[in-house]
């Protein structure tokens, strides 16, 4: 019973990520349609409308779009975090023989990618954008073998999910270190400072959604002029949010034995009938029970799933997919299609090669049920890099709209490309 407390269904998680990225397929065309429509003036400006709020000297006013990759973004990166966390402590990766693998797949996936990006790099400044093809875009990922239904066993799924949460996670950290600028200690050090008080609170078992959302908040800010990129602040704050409560379990089932004798007091028929002032009570003095002994990070992270995956990240999609394709537009095509070649070529090499390589030095176990013809499949889908690639070009390259529209494009070209040959590859090797 407690294990089922404390550990996600992982067919729900899959579930939930492969709508998630038809949602973000469907978000992609919508955004590529408008921006090349002869209303693409309307979506520009949606983008482009100032939101915030002001009063006296305080004032806090950003583009929608900002918005959505410094508010929204946070989120996503929240939950990543308490997918990390949660991996680390009691899923898929909670032993280093267990992560062993993916963790090997996952630096293949980061280093093969960036070296080749630098590699093929001919210009001086757009070196700052190797950070692109680092991460995988899991619900894309996801949703490409969602279509292959029963063809794809479980377990390849999970490797695919862990691995792309340790690259995403090597991407946050890339993204503090080097696409930071123009950093404010003191706003930062307030920042850990709050952060710190959170984690004592949670520790002295002092956990509170309210609070912690009212000091998340003011974080996040702090995070925001500091120079560092807000995003890092819902990383470092999930890692707060407890896992576990203490259960006594002896006292516990004798409350659930109380509770449910006095339902069935309260109950005057065993017909099906509306719930009675008592029952309703009863029932109500059984959520307080179970919120009680529930698991905080549990609770979170399923709350915060469906919002991920059905609003935030198609919301970003939508802001950010919108390229303008002309042959009268001014593109960067060497960062284009350098972009592109590193997404596919480097992330299919990079897991492939690092994958084979932890087998035949026995650093890593190859997962039960799963072969290497397939793990080939999954590094092609690896390339499909949408939601953090597209994030990090808009900081690598911060205001030069050439190149972020070529980084754009590129990202799309390489997913695309990496998706049909993952897709390809897994329907010829599976049964």
């Amino acid at each position: 019973m407690i294990k089922k407390i404390l550990l996600t269904p992982f067919q729900k998680f899959v579930k939930t990520e492969s709508l998630a990225g038809m949602l973000l397929f469907g978000a992609t065309i919508i955004a590529l349609f408008w921006a090349n429509s002869i209303y693409c003036e309307y979506y520009e400006n949606l983008l482009q409308h100032e939101i915030g709020i002001s009063f006296q000297s305080f004032e806090l006013k950003k583009p929608l779009i900002l918005w959505i990759n410094d508010g929204l973004m946070t989120v996503f990166f929240f939950l990543i975090g308490l997918e990390l966390k949660r991996e680390l402590l009691i899923g898929e990766i909670n032993t280093v023989k267990k992560a062993a693998f993916p963790f090997i797949a996952a630096l293949g996936g980061v280093l093969v990618p960036v070296a080749l990006y630098l590699f093929l790099n001919q210009d001086p400044a757009t070196s700052k954008g190797w950070g692109i093809p680092m991460a995988t875009d899991i619900a894309f990922a996801l949703a490409v073998l969602s279509t292959l239904g029963k063809r794809v066993p479980i377990s390849l799924k999970i490797f695919l999910t862990a691995f792309a949460i340790i690259d995403d996670i090597a991407a946050v950290l890339v993204i503090a270190i080097f696409y930071s600028v123009d950093i404010n200690w003191v706003f930062i050090l307030y920042g850990l400072i709050l952060i710190s008080f959170l984690a004592i609170l949670y520790y002295k078992k002092k956990f509170s959604f309210s609070i912690g959302i009212i000091l998340a908040v003011i974080i996040w800010y702090l995070f925001l002029k500091s120079g560092v990129h807000p995003t890092i602040a819902g990383v470092l704050l999930a890692f707060t949010v407890p896992i576990k409560r203490r259960i006594n379990i002896t006292l516990f089932s004798n409350h659930l034995s109380t509770i449910s004798d006095k339902i069935l007091k309260a109950s005057d028929n065993d017909e099906i009938h509306l719930l009675t002032k008592g029952e309703l009570k009863c029932i109500d003095n059984l959520d307080d029970l179970t919120c009680e002994v529930r698991s905080p990070l549990q609770h979170l992270e399923n709350k915060l799933h469906s919002l991920v995956a059905y609003f935030v990240l198609p919301i970003f999609a939508f802001a950010n997919a919108g390229v303008v394709i002309s042959l009268s537009y001014d593109f960067n095509f060497s960062l284009m299609i350098n972009i592109a070649v590193s997404l596919f070529v480097g992330k299919f090499v990079g897991v492939a090669l690092f994958s084979y390589l932890g087998i035949k030095l026995k650093i890593a176990e190859l997962p039960r049920g799963l072969n290497l013809k397939q793990i080939l499949g999954i590094s092609a889908i690896a390339g499909v890099g949408f939601t953090m690639s597209i994030f990090i070009g808009n900081l690598a390259f911060n205001g030069d709209l050439i190149s972020i529209n070529s980084v754009k494009l590129g990202v799309l070209i390489g997913s695309l490309i990496s998706g049909i040959a993952g897709y390809t590859i897994l329907k010829l090797t599976s049964k």
